[in-house]
């Protein structure tokens, strides 16, 4: 190996240990743990108000469905109440 193909070698080693640094500086700033959560979060909101929004939608499309299921929720929560108010009127 003569001198010249030696500080190629080197010169490409170089460069290849500086693409490399670059890629490592790259991933801890894509990683880095706030960055993460930030866009994480942005996420979460944006696909929560996407939910939100197709529930809406089909609520406005199914208003009697809504309705229906309102009243089944009203039922069981205040289930001990309605026995109570129908059991005085047996007696």
């Amino acid at each position: 190996m003569s001198g010249a193909d030696v500080t190629a070698a080197e010169a490409r080693a170089a460069e290849a240990r500086a693409r490399l640094n670059g890629t490592v500086e790259s991933l801890q700033a894509e990683l880095e743990p706030r960055r993460l959560v930030t866009v994480v979060k942005g996420k979460v909101l944006d696909d929560g108000n996407r939910a939100a929004r197709a529930g809406l939608e089909a609520a406005r499309r199914n208003p009697a469905t809504v309705a229906g299921a309102g009243a089944l929720l009203f039922a069981f929560l205040n289930r001990k109440r309605i026995a109570r108010v129908l059991s005085r009127k047996k007696s």
